[in-house]
Protein backbone atom coordinates (compact mmCIF):
# COMPACT_ATOMS: atom_id res chain seq x y z
CA UNK A 1 0.00 0.00 0.00
CA UNK A 2 1.35 3.38 -0.90
CA UNK A 3 0.41 7.10 -0.04
CA UNK A 4 0.07 9.56 -2.94
CA UNK A 5 -1.84 12.84 -3.46
CA UNK A 6 -4.76 12.78 -6.21
CA UNK A 7 -5.26 16.14 -8.35
CA UNK A 8 -8.21 17.60 -10.07
CA UNK A 9 -9.45 20.33 -11.54
CA UNK A 10 -12.69 22.35 -11.29
CA UNK A 11 -14.75 25.00 -13.05
CA UNK A 12 -18.05 26.15 -12.45
CA UNK A 13 -21.11 26.05 -14.79
CA UNK A 14 -23.33 28.55 -14.14
CA UNK A 15 -26.89 29.79 -15.40
CA UNK A 16 -28.49 33.11 -16.33
CA UNK A 17 -29.19 33.78 -12.79
CA UNK A 18 -25.80 32.91 -11.96
CA UNK A 19 -26.22 30.01 -10.15
CA UNK A 20 -23.75 27.26 -10.21
CA UNK A 21 -25.54 24.30 -11.87
CA UNK A 22 -22.46 22.15 -12.02
CA UNK A 23 -18.90 21.44 -12.36
CA UNK A 24 -16.41 20.61 -15.06
CA UNK A 25 -13.98 18.43 -13.96
CA UNK A 26 -10.48 18.35 -15.80
CA UNK A 27 -7.38 16.35 -15.80
CA UNK A 28 -4.03 17.56 -13.60
CA UNK A 29 -1.13 16.03 -13.12
CA UNK A 30 0.09 17.88 -10.32
CA UNK A 31 -0.88 20.90 -7.98
CA UNK A 32 1.06 23.48 -9.74
CA UNK A 33 -0.30 22.67 -13.24
CA UNK A 34 -3.56 25.16 -14.61
CA UNK A 35 -4.18 23.26 -17.86
CA UNK A 36 -4.73 19.14 -18.85
CA UNK A 37 -1.59 18.03 -20.28
CA UNK A 38 -2.01 14.23 -20.93
CA UNK A 39 -0.46 11.72 -23.21
CA UNK A 40 -3.77 10.07 -24.59
CA UNK A 41 -7.47 10.29 -23.78
CA UNK A 42 -7.58 7.00 -22.04
CA UNK A 43 -5.33 7.96 -19.18
CA UNK A 44 -6.81 11.18 -18.61
CA UNK A 45 -10.43 10.21 -18.40
CA UNK A 46 -9.54 6.99 -16.55
CA UNK A 47 -7.36 9.57 -13.71
CA UNK A 48 -10.42 11.99 -13.94
CA UNK A 49 -12.92 9.17 -13.26
CA UNK A 50 -11.05 7.10 -10.42
CA UNK A 51 -10.42 10.37 -8.92
CA UNK A 52 -13.87 11.29 -8.95
CA UNK A 53 -15.66 7.95 -7.98
CA UNK A 54 -12.84 6.79 -5.16
CA UNK A 55 -10.24 8.72 -4.30
CA UNK A 56 -11.70 12.33 -3.88
CA UNK A 57 -15.47 11.54 -3.85
CA UNK A 58 -18.19 12.91 -6.60
CA UNK A 59 -19.77 14.59 -3.11
CA UNK A 60 -16.87 16.37 -2.14
CA UNK A 61 -15.88 17.13 -5.80
CA UNK A 62 -19.48 18.57 -6.77
CA UNK A 63 -21.89 18.06 -4.15
CA UNK A 64 -25.70 18.26 -4.90
CA UNK A 65 -24.64 19.81 -8.63
CA UNK A 66 -24.06 18.61 -11.96
CA UNK A 67 -19.96 16.45 -12.72
CA UNK A 68 -19.31 17.71 -16.54
CA UNK A 69 -16.40 15.20 -17.56
CA UNK A 70 -14.61 14.79 -21.04
CA UNK A 71 -14.60 11.75 -22.46
CA UNK A 72 -12.76 10.79 -25.85
CA UNK A 73 -13.77 7.93 -28.04
CA UNK A 74 -11.50 5.28 -26.34
CA UNK A 75 -13.32 6.11 -22.76
CA UNK A 76 -16.77 6.41 -24.69
CA UNK A 77 -16.01 3.05 -25.75
CA UNK A 78 -15.17 1.74 -22.17
CA UNK A 79 -17.53 0.02 -19.55
CA UNK A 80 -15.60 2.42 -17.12
CA UNK A 81 -18.70 5.27 -17.06
CA UNK A 82 -21.23 2.49 -16.21
CA UNK A 83 -19.13 3.08 -12.83
CA UNK A 84 -20.31 6.83 -12.19
CA UNK A 85 -24.31 7.60 -11.47
CA UNK A 86 -25.86 8.59 -14.62
CA UNK A 87 -27.99 11.10 -13.03
CA UNK A 88 -25.68 13.25 -11.68
CA UNK A 89 -23.13 13.27 -14.73
CA UNK A 90 -22.75 14.80 -18.34
CA UNK A 91 -20.62 13.46 -20.36
CA UNK A 92 -18.54 16.23 -22.17
CA UNK A 93 -17.79 14.35 -25.88
CA UNK A 94 -14.82 15.95 -27.40
CA UNK A 95 -14.59 17.77 -30.66
CA UNK A 96 -12.55 15.01 -31.97
CA UNK A 97 -14.85 12.27 -31.58
CA UNK A 98 -15.76 10.94 -34.74
CA UNK A 99 -19.51 10.31 -34.81
CA UNK A 100 -19.65 6.26 -36.51
CA UNK A 101 -22.68 4.33 -36.02
CA UNK A 102 -20.84 2.43 -33.14
CA UNK A 103 -20.27 5.56 -31.55
CA UNK A 104 -24.21 7.13 -32.01
CA UNK A 105 -25.32 3.54 -31.01
CA UNK A 106 -23.13 3.54 -27.40
CA UNK A 107 -24.15 7.60 -26.72
CA UNK A 108 -27.91 6.58 -27.01
CA UNK A 109 -27.65 3.77 -25.04
CA UNK A 110 -25.70 6.02 -22.70
CA UNK A 111 -28.45 8.60 -22.92
CA UNK A 112 -30.81 5.79 -22.20
CA UNK A 113 -29.27 5.36 -18.65
CA UNK A 114 -29.98 8.66 -17.78
CA UNK A 115 -26.69 10.24 -18.67
CA UNK A 116 -26.84 13.71 -19.91
CA UNK A 117 -24.70 14.46 -23.50
CA UNK A 118 -22.75 17.45 -23.62
CA UNK A 119 -21.23 18.72 -27.21
CA UNK A 120 -17.80 20.04 -26.42
CA UNK A 121 -16.29 23.18 -29.08
CA UNK A 122 -19.19 23.17 -30.94
CA UNK A 123 -19.59 23.83 -34.55
CA UNK A 124 -22.42 23.13 -36.88
CA UNK A 125 -21.29 21.69 -39.38
CA UNK A 126 -21.91 17.79 -41.26
CA UNK A 127 -19.86 15.95 -39.25
CA UNK A 128 -21.69 17.18 -36.37
CA UNK A 129 -25.04 17.10 -36.87
CA UNK A 130 -25.35 13.34 -35.94
CA UNK A 131 -24.70 14.33 -32.35
CA UNK A 132 -27.46 16.68 -32.16
CA UNK A 133 -30.20 13.31 -31.85
CA UNK A 134 -28.63 13.03 -28.38
CA UNK A 135 -26.94 15.98 -27.07
CA UNK A 136 -28.84 17.72 -24.02
CA UNK A 137 -25.62 20.38 -23.98
CA UNK A 138 -23.97 22.72 -26.63
CA UNK A 139 -20.51 24.21 -25.41
CA UNK A 140 -20.01 26.96 -27.44
CA UNK A 141 -15.94 28.51 -27.17
CA UNK A 142 -16.74 32.36 -27.82
CA UNK A 143 -13.32 32.75 -28.05
CA UNK A 144 -12.89 30.46 -31.17
CA UNK A 145 -16.23 31.24 -32.74
CA UNK A 146 -15.96 34.89 -32.45
CA UNK A 147 -18.65 36.56 -29.92
CA UNK A 148 -20.04 38.06 -33.44
CA UNK A 149 -20.88 34.86 -35.08
CA UNK A 150 -22.69 33.24 -31.99
CA UNK A 151 -26.49 34.69 -32.50
CA UNK A 152 -26.20 33.21 -35.43
CA UNK A 153 -25.39 29.55 -34.44
CA UNK A 154 -27.53 30.12 -31.28
CA UNK A 155 -30.46 30.98 -33.61
CA UNK A 156 -30.08 28.20 -35.63
CA UNK A 157 -29.48 25.51 -32.34
CA UNK A 158 -32.63 26.49 -31.35
CA UNK A 159 -34.21 24.38 -33.56
CA UNK A 160 -32.98 21.49 -31.49
CA UNK A 161 -34.21 21.15 -27.66
CA UNK A 162 -30.84 21.96 -25.91
CA UNK A 163 -29.28 24.21 -23.57
CA UNK A 164 -26.57 26.36 -24.84
CA UNK A 165 -23.49 26.95 -22.93
CA UNK A 166 -21.25 29.91 -23.31
CA UNK A 167 -17.18 28.64 -22.89
CA UNK A 168 -14.27 31.29 -21.95
CA UNK A 169 -16.65 33.89 -21.13
CA UNK A 170 -13.62 36.34 -19.76
CA UNK A 171 -15.27 39.56 -18.90
CA UNK A 172 -18.20 41.40 -17.86
CA UNK A 173 -19.35 42.64 -21.62
CA UNK A 174 -18.75 38.98 -23.27
CA UNK A 175 -21.09 38.00 -19.96
CA UNK A 176 -23.58 40.60 -20.65
CA UNK A 177 -23.57 40.27 -24.84
CA UNK A 178 -24.21 36.38 -24.49
CA UNK A 179 -27.31 36.81 -21.90
CA UNK A 180 -28.73 39.54 -24.46
CA UNK A 181 -28.09 36.76 -27.19
CA UNK A 182 -30.24 34.36 -25.16
CA UNK A 183 -27.50 31.74 -24.15
CA UNK A 184 -28.59 29.55 -21.37
CA UNK A 185 -25.32 28.92 -19.26
CA UNK A 186 -21.86 30.04 -18.85
CA UNK A 187 -18.32 29.54 -17.93
CA UNK A 188 -15.09 30.94 -17.59
CA UNK A 189 -12.19 33.17 -16.13
CA UNK A 190 -15.05 36.30 -15.31
CA UNK A 191 -16.79 34.18 -13.06
CA UNK A 192 -13.79 31.44 -11.71
CA UNK A 193 -10.65 30.28 -12.81
CA UNK A 194 -10.40 26.70 -12.61
CA UNK A 195 -9.55 25.44 -9.31
CA UNK A 196 -7.07 22.56 -8.22
CA UNK A 197 -8.41 20.40 -5.59
CA UNK A 198 -6.10 17.82 -4.12
CA UNK A 199 -6.35 15.29 -1.73
CA UNK A 200 -3.82 12.62 0.26
CA UNK A 201 -4.87 9.04 -1.05
CA UNK A 202 -3.59 5.45 -0.23
CA UNK A 203 -3.40 3.78 -2.67
CA UNK A 204 -3.81 -0.65 -2.48
CA UNK A 205 -1.23 -3.25 -3.42
CA UNK A 206 -1.43 -4.20 -7.65
CA UNK A 207 -1.01 -7.82 -6.20
CA UNK A 208 -4.48 -7.31 -4.08
CA UNK A 209 -6.06 -5.68 -7.05
CA UNK A 210 -5.39 -9.11 -9.29
CA UNK A 211 -5.91 -11.37 -6.72
CA UNK A 212 -9.86 -9.85 -6.40
CA UNK A 213 -10.38 -9.37 -9.89
CA UNK A 214 -9.36 -13.28 -10.41
CA UNK A 215 -11.54 -14.34 -7.42
CA UNK A 216 -14.52 -12.59 -8.81
CA UNK A 217 -13.61 -14.15 -12.52
CA UNK A 218 -14.00 -17.28 -10.60
CA UNK A 219 -17.50 -16.23 -9.21
CA UNK A 220 -15.94 -16.70 -6.05
CA UNK A 221 -18.20 -17.10 -2.44
CA UNK A 222 -19.59 -13.72 -1.47
CA UNK A 223 -17.60 -14.33 2.00
CA UNK A 224 -14.07 -14.87 0.24
CA UNK A 225 -14.84 -11.86 -1.54
CA UNK A 226 -15.21 -9.57 2.05
CA UNK A 227 -12.60 -11.25 3.34
CA UNK A 228 -10.07 -10.26 0.65
CA UNK A 229 -11.18 -6.87 0.93
CA UNK A 230 -10.93 -6.72 4.56
CA UNK A 231 -6.93 -7.04 4.30
CA UNK A 232 -6.73 -4.31 2.16
CA UNK A 233 -7.22 -1.00 3.87
CA UNK A 234 -6.99 0.91 1.47
CA UNK A 235 -9.17 -1.14 -0.93
CA UNK A 236 -11.74 -0.78 1.44
CA UNK A 237 -11.78 2.33 1.97
CA UNK A 238 -12.05 3.25 -1.40
CA UNK A 239 -14.65 0.54 -1.95
CA UNK A 240 -16.81 2.40 1.06
CA UNK A 241 -16.25 5.59 -0.02
CA UNK A 242 -17.78 4.85 -3.29
CA UNK A 243 -20.34 2.89 -2.44
CA UNK A 244 -21.39 5.56 0.10
CA UNK A 245 -21.72 8.84 -1.67
CA UNK A 246 -24.65 10.72 -2.12
CA UNK A 247 -24.86 10.11 -6.22
CA UNK A 248 -25.08 6.12 -5.53
CA UNK A 249 -28.36 6.81 -4.53
CA UNK A 250 -28.51 4.26 -1.61
CA UNK A 251 -31.48 4.85 0.69
CA UNK A 252 -30.01 2.75 3.70
CA UNK A 253 -26.30 2.20 5.67
CA UNK A 254 -23.93 0.18 4.15
CA UNK A 255 -23.53 -2.50 7.31
CA UNK A 256 -20.72 -4.55 6.25
CA UNK A 257 -18.66 -5.46 3.04
CA UNK A 258 -20.20 -8.38 2.12
CA UNK A 259 -23.29 -5.52 1.85
CA UNK A 260 -21.51 -3.63 0.01
CA UNK A 261 -20.67 -6.31 -2.20
CA UNK A 262 -24.05 -7.21 -2.50
CA UNK A 263 -25.18 -3.97 -3.56
CA UNK A 264 -22.55 -3.65 -6.29
CA UNK A 265 -22.34 -6.90 -7.97
CA UNK A 266 -20.03 -8.74 -9.03
CA UNK A 267 -19.95 -7.15 -12.63
CA UNK A 268 -19.70 -3.56 -11.52
CA UNK A 269 -17.00 -4.61 -8.87
CA UNK A 270 -15.25 -6.11 -11.69
CA UNK A 271 -15.45 -2.90 -13.57
CA UNK A 272 -14.26 -0.55 -10.15
CA UNK A 273 -11.00 -3.03 -9.66
CA UNK A 274 -10.01 -2.77 -13.18
CA UNK A 275 -10.39 1.07 -13.41
CA UNK A 276 -8.28 1.02 -9.81
CA UNK A 277 -5.59 -1.45 -11.74
CA UNK A 278 -4.68 0.54 -14.66
CA UNK A 279 -4.35 4.20 -12.78
CA UNK A 280 -2.53 2.40 -9.85
CA UNK A 281 0.24 0.83 -11.81
CA UNK A 282 2.13 3.71 -11.52
CA UNK A 283 2.17 4.20 -7.82
CA UNK A 284 2.52 0.41 -6.87
CA UNK A 285 5.84 0.61 -6.43
CA UNK A 286 6.46 -1.47 -9.63
CA UNK A 287 8.77 -0.56 -12.58
CA UNK A 288 6.30 1.14 -15.17
CA UNK A 289 7.84 -0.80 -17.99
CA UNK A 290 7.02 -4.26 -16.37
CA UNK A 291 3.53 -3.27 -15.71
CA UNK A 292 3.40 -2.30 -19.07
CA UNK A 293 5.00 -5.74 -20.28
CA UNK A 294 2.08 -7.28 -18.43
CA UNK A 295 -0.98 -5.83 -19.43
CA UNK A 296 0.33 -5.53 -22.94
CA UNK A 297 1.05 -9.61 -22.95
CA UNK A 298 -1.91 -10.11 -21.51
CA UNK A 299 -4.10 -8.00 -24.95
CA UNK A 300 -1.69 -9.68 -26.93
CA UNK A 301 -2.61 -13.56 -25.53
CA UNK A 302 -6.19 -12.88 -25.81
CA UNK A 303 -5.85 -11.40 -29.13
CA UNK A 304 -3.51 -14.47 -30.52
CA UNK A 305 -6.27 -16.64 -29.67
CA UNK A 306 -9.18 -14.85 -30.89
CA UNK A 307 -9.58 -17.36 -34.29
CA UNK A 308 -9.71 -20.52 -32.52
CA UNK A 309 -11.24 -19.51 -28.73
CA UNK A 310 -14.39 -17.12 -27.51
CA UNK A 311 -16.01 -16.28 -24.90
CA UNK A 312 -14.42 -17.67 -21.44
CA UNK A 313 -11.68 -18.66 -23.30
CA UNK A 314 -10.51 -15.16 -24.16
CA UNK A 315 -10.81 -13.81 -20.93
CA UNK A 316 -8.71 -16.33 -19.67
CA UNK A 317 -5.72 -15.72 -22.36
CA UNK A 318 -6.11 -12.40 -20.82
CA UNK A 319 -5.59 -13.16 -16.91
CA UNK A 320 -3.05 -15.80 -18.47
CA UNK A 321 -0.80 -13.32 -20.41
CA UNK A 322 -1.09 -10.71 -17.37
CA UNK A 323 -0.71 -12.88 -14.73
CA UNK A 324 2.79 -14.62 -16.72
CA UNK A 325 4.93 -11.60 -14.96
CA UNK A 326 3.72 -11.70 -11.30
CA UNK A 327 6.49 -13.57 -10.60
CA UNK A 328 8.97 -10.90 -11.23
CA UNK A 329 6.37 -8.06 -10.39
CA UNK A 330 5.85 -9.78 -6.84
CA UNK A 331 9.75 -11.44 -6.54
CA UNK A 332 8.41 -14.40 -5.62
CA UNK A 333 8.53 -18.23 -7.38
CA UNK A 334 5.44 -18.57 -9.47
CA UNK A 335 4.37 -22.13 -7.98
CA UNK A 336 4.49 -20.28 -4.95
CA UNK A 337 1.86 -17.42 -6.25
CA UNK A 338 0.10 -19.98 -7.87
CA UNK A 339 -0.94 -21.74 -4.27
CA UNK A 340 -2.55 -18.51 -3.06
CA UNK A 341 -4.72 -17.71 -6.14
CA UNK A 342 -7.72 -19.56 -7.02
CA UNK A 343 -7.45 -20.57 -10.40
CA UNK A 344 -8.67 -23.14 -13.16
CA UNK A 345 -6.34 -25.73 -13.58
CA UNK A 346 -5.62 -24.29 -17.27
CA UNK A 347 -4.47 -21.04 -16.30
CA UNK A 348 -2.14 -22.90 -14.06
CA UNK A 349 -1.12 -24.92 -16.36
CA UNK A 350 -0.11 -22.23 -19.10
CA UNK A 351 1.25 -20.28 -16.11
CA UNK A 352 3.65 -23.19 -14.25
CA UNK A 353 4.59 -25.21 -17.87
CA UNK A 354 3.54 -23.22 -20.61
CA UNK A 355 1.25 -26.50 -21.13
CA UNK A 356 -2.48 -27.05 -21.88
CA UNK A 357 -4.87 -25.01 -24.02
CA UNK A 358 -3.86 -21.36 -23.61
CA UNK A 359 0.39 -22.36 -22.60
CA UNK A 360 1.62 -22.08 -26.49
CA UNK A 361 -0.33 -18.82 -27.05
CA UNK A 362 1.74 -17.71 -23.99
CA UNK A 363 4.79 -19.21 -25.35
CA UNK A 364 4.17 -16.86 -28.97
CA UNK A 365 3.75 -14.19 -27.29
CA UNK A 366 7.31 -14.50 -25.14
CA UNK A 367 8.75 -15.45 -28.01
CA UNK A 368 7.68 -11.95 -29.85
CA UNK A 369 9.46 -10.45 -27.14
CA UNK A 370 12.66 -12.46 -27.59
CA UNK A 371 15.15 -10.47 -30.47
CA UNK A 372 15.65 -13.16 -32.29
CA UNK A 373 11.89 -14.64 -32.49
CA UNK A 374 13.34 -18.04 -33.25
CA UNK A 375 10.78 -20.40 -31.93
CA UNK A 376 8.29 -17.62 -33.50
CA UNK A 377 7.48 -19.29 -37.37
CA UNK A 378 7.22 -23.08 -35.10
CA UNK A 379 4.44 -21.79 -32.66
CA UNK A 380 2.74 -19.58 -35.22
CA UNK A 381 2.22 -22.92 -37.61
CA UNK A 382 1.19 -24.77 -34.47
CA UNK A 383 -1.54 -21.85 -33.95
CA UNK A 384 -2.45 -21.67 -37.41
CA UNK A 385 -1.41 -18.03 -37.19
CA UNK A 386 -0.32 -15.87 -40.46
CA UNK A 387 2.66 -13.25 -40.28
CA UNK A 388 -0.55 -10.84 -41.26
CA UNK A 389 -2.50 -11.78 -38.16
CA UNK A 390 1.00 -11.68 -35.80
CA UNK A 391 1.60 -8.21 -36.88
CA UNK A 392 -2.12 -7.29 -36.57
CA UNK A 393 -2.69 -8.45 -32.92
CA UNK A 394 0.67 -7.32 -31.90
CA UNK A 395 0.14 -3.93 -33.38
CA UNK A 396 -3.21 -3.86 -31.61
CA UNK A 397 -2.11 -4.95 -28.25
CA UNK A 398 0.45 -1.82 -28.16
CA UNK A 399 -1.88 0.15 -29.00
CA UNK A 400 -4.65 -0.87 -26.95
CA UNK A 401 -2.15 -0.36 -23.84
CA UNK A 402 -1.43 2.89 -25.43
CA UNK A 403 -4.38 4.08 -24.48
CA UNK A 404 -4.97 3.00 -20.83
CA UNK A 405 -1.86 4.87 -19.82
CA UNK A 406 -0.14 2.15 -18.35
Amino acid sequence: MTQEHAYIGRQPILNRQQQIIGYELLFRLDKQATTAEFSSDMQAGTNVLVNTISNMGTDWLVGSKLAFINVAESMLESNFLELLHPQRVVLEIVETTSATPELLTRIKDLRNQGFGIALDDFVLAQHTLPFMEFANYIKLDIQLLGLPQVPTLSKELRKYPVLQVAEKVETKDEFKQCLDIGLDCFQGFYFAHPETLSAKVINPSYANILNLLNMLRNNAEIREIENALKRDVALSFKLLRYINSVGFGLSCEIQSFRHAVTILGYQKLYRWLTLLLVTAGAESGSPPALLKTAVTRGRLVELLGSHLLDGQDRDNLFIVGMFSLLDVLLDMPMDRIMETLILPDSISDALLARSGIYGPFLELAEACEDPDMSEVPRLCEQLQITPEMLNRAHVQSLAWVEELGV
